[in-house]
C-alpha cells in the first residue's frame, strides 16, 4: 500500500525496514590527542622551567630553627625533608584529583552516556600501593638515623659534664667544684664551650619538668628519680633561651634559664674563676651550710614573708 502526500509516494514503514534509533555520540579522537599533546608540552615546559626557578630560591625553614648544635641541625634537616615530602605528595594527589574532576566530567552532549568502566587495573593498583610503602620506609629510615645521632653519648671530658636538676620552680646547674642555682625569674645561665661535646645529666628533685631549648630543637623530660643523659655540641657562640615546658605548679611560667655558648678558652677561664670563688665561699660557715644543703639535693629557696593585710 502506497501513501501519497504532496506528490511524493511512501511505502509502508515496515516495508522499507525503518526502525527508530537513538543517535549515539561519537568519540572525537582528535580532541583527546590534542589534549594529550598540550599536556605533554606543558609538562616538558615545567620540567625545564622548574630548575631555573628553584635555583634562585633558598629552602624554607618551615617554622623550625636551623640550630647551632650538630644534633639540632640534623633534626632540622629531617623536619625539612618531611615537610618537602608532604608537599610533593600533596601536590601530586591534588593534581590527580583536579585532573580526574576536569577530564572525566560529564559533557553536555554526552550526559546520557555511561563512561567506560575499568576494574582491576593491576599496574595502577600495584603502583599506588608500593609507592606509599616505599615513602614510609624511607622516612622511617631517616628518622632512625637522626634519633640515633641525637641519643648517642660520645665521650666527654670531666669539665664538660654538667648536672642539671629541675625543681619547683627553678634550675640547678652542677659543674665540677661549684653549683649555680636560680629560681623564679632569676634566669640562671648554663655555660658551655663551643665545638666540644658537653654531657648534660638531667633529673628532677620533685615533680616532672620539661627541659626545652627552642633554638637547639631539643626537649627532654626531667623526671624525679630518673637520670636522663644527653650530649650537646654547639657550633657557634651566643646566648639561647630555655624554659620548662611541663606544667609543674604555680610558677611554672617563670621557670626560665639561658644557655651561653662561649669559646673553649673563655669557658676554661670562667670555670677556673667559679671554682676559686666556690672554694673561698666554702671556707666560711655560711658557705659550708649552702654547700651541704645543695649537695643533699635540697634547692635553696628564698624566704617569702606572710605579710600583713
Amino acid at each position: 500500500m502506497l501513501v501519497a502526500a504532496g506528490g511524493l509516494k511512501f511505502g509502508p514503514l515496515h516495508a522499507v525496514g525503518y526502525s527508530r534509533r537513538v543517535p549515539q555520540p561519537t568519540r572525537r579522537t582528535g580532541d583527546a590527542g590534542g589534549v594529550t599533546r598540550s599536556a605533554r608540552r606543558w609538562g616538558v615546559g615545567l620540567l625545564v622551567l622548574a630548575p631555573l626557578v628553584l635555583s634562585g630560591c633558598s629552602l624554607s625553614t618551615f617554622g623550625a630553627d636551623p640550630s647551632p648544635t650538630t644534633t639540632g641541625r640534623e633534626t632540622f634537616h629531617l623536619w625539612q625533608g618531611f615537610t618537602i615530602g608532604a608537599i610533593v605528595v600533596g601536590a601530586i594527589t591534588l593534581s590527580l584529583i583536579i585532573y580526574a574532576a576536569i577530564h572525566f566530567r560529564a559533557k553536555r552532549q554526552h550526559e546520557d552516556s555511561v563512561p567506560r568502566q575499568t576494574q582491576y587495573h593491576l599496574p595502577m593498583e600495584i603502583t599506588y600501593t608500593v609507592i606509599p610503602i616505599i615513602i614510609v620506609f624511607v622516612l622511617f629510615a631517616f628518622t632512625i638515623v637522626v634519633e640515633n645521632a641525637v641519643t648517642a653519648l660520645p665521650s666527654v671530658s670531666k669539665d664538660n659534664t654538667i648536672g642539671v636538676q629541675a625543681f619547683q620552680w627553678g634550675w640547678r646547674f652542677t659543674y665540677p667544684g661549684f653549683t649555680i642555682v636560680g629560681e623564679t625569674t632569676q634566669d640562671p645561665i648554663l655555660e658551655m664551650p663551643e665545638d666540644e661535646n658537653v654531657r648534660i645529666v638531667l633529673t628532677s628533685l620533685d615533680v616532672v619538668h620539661g627541659f626545652y631549648i627552642r633554638q637547639f630543637n631539643f626537649s627532654r623530660y626531667a623526671l624525679p628519680g630518673v637520670i636522663n643523659p644527653f650530649t650537646f655540641n654547639a657550633q657557634r657562640t651566643g646566648t639561647f633561651f630555655g624554659q620548662c615546658t611541663q606544667l609543674c605548679g604555680l610558677y611554672h611560667s617563670l621557670m626560665w634559664f639561658r644557655v651561653k655558648v662561649v669559646t673553649p678558652a673563655d669557658y676554661t677561664a670562667w670555670l677556673s674563676m667559679q671554682q676559686a670563688r666556690a672554694a673561698t665561699l666554702s671556707a666560711s660557715a655560711a658557705g659550708q651550710a649552702v654547700q651541704e644543703q645543695t649537695s643533699a639535693g635540697v634547692p635553696i629557696r628564698p624566704d617569702y614573708g606572710g605579710g600583713t593585710n
